[in-house]
């Protein structure tokens, strides 16, 4: 069996959402702002991770492959709830009824994933059985099991790489079955959600990483998810800690690390996204973006895209 390889280059999570856009209301980017954001994103980026297989997604690879673009994407299956997690904070609990129905949506989505990964094989370069689904706080839930089952049924069915997405807890732990089924781990790991300070950030980022590769020194591990959100209701993190200058110190720390260790990692994420977590405008998961949701460099980014660059502040401006 050929060794596998995977690329190397400045990656980063996309996901294309403007505002009033909505992945749960089927409202999907356009194929011309997909274009745009893509214009943006190839001055810096080589790879992309897509979370699912949606329209959203199929039209990025559609635009990809049209345009040829220098892209390569990790694709995404989103996993909805199998079962009910009652230690989520914020609620997750179905009728059995309603788990069903995601269960028969998890193996369409699945479905898909194949269906796209065959039909750009030149383009994604691996892809991902779910995302966050066997944290203890997720509220789409998949028993490891059904996951091993999952990775197994994709893993048959496409010539790319396989693996999961998931939060460092849990590989450290209850996800050591499912690893061996795995080509690599992919890991998330956020500093400022676990109310750590900027000069804390990057060792705790470091002792995350290790707390994984020590148990499995012989499987590849990409980091899939790491940044530093720049507005904040407090909820979850350090109001004062989600600022622009603290992203911009934390993204540049994490670049000369994993550069320095030859460790993919894609960066969380491109541009904020205004549909997600709460009405809340000061919501922690809208104001994750290296980019406004209208395309404007924050301070991180400003140096590199002068003429994206407005004249406004930068502290907590999102």
């Amino acid at each position: 069996m050929t060794p596998m390889k995977l690329p190397s280059g400045n990656a980063i999570c996309y996901s294309g959402y403007r505002d009033g856009q909505n992945p749960g209301e089927q409202t999907y980017p356009t194929l011309a702002e997909i274009r745009e954001d893509l214009a943006i994103l190839r001055k810096h980026w080589q790879l992309l991770r897509l979370y699912d297989c949606s329209p959203h997604a199929d039209r990025v690879l559609q635009v990809i492959a049209e345009d040829q673009l220098p892209f390569q994407v990790m694709l995404g299956a989103y996993l909805g709830a199998e079962m009910n997690n009652f230690g989520c904070p914020w609620g997750a609990t179905f009728t059995e009824e309603q788990l069903d129905v995601s269960r028969a949506e998890n193996s369409a989505e699945l479905s898909r994933l194949v269906t796209l990964a065959n039909r750009y094989p030149d383009i994604v370069f691996s892809v991902a059985v779910g995302n966050e689904a066997t944290v203890d706080w997720t509220d789409h839930y998949v028993p490891v099991p059904r996951m091993i089952e999952y990775v197994r049924r994709v893993k048959a069915a496409v010539r790319q790489p396989v693996t999961f997405c998931e939060n460092y807890v849990p590989w450290q732990h209850k996800l050591r079955d499912l690893v061996d089924e795995l080509d690599f781990i992919s890991l998330h790991t956020y500093p400022v959600w676990e109310y750590k300070h900027i000069h804390e950030a990057l060792a705790y980022t470091k002792d995350n990483v290790h707390s994984v590769t020590r148990l499995y020194p012989d499987k590849p591990l990409v980091i899939t998810e790491a940044g530093w959100c720049t507005n904040s209701n407090g909820r979850g993190m350090h109001a004062e800690h989600a600022v622009q200058e603290l992203q911009a110190i934390y993204y540049q720390d994490l670049m000369d690390w994993t550069r320095a260790e030859g460790l993919l990692c894609f960066v969380f994420e491109a541009f904020d996204e205004s549909w997600k977590g709460s009405p809340d405008p000061l919501e922690p998961e809208k104001h994750w973006g290296l980019f406004t949701t209208d395309r404007k460099p924050k301070l991180v980014m400003q140096t590199l895209y002068p003429e994206l660059t407005s004249p406004v502040p930068a502290r907590n401006h999102s």
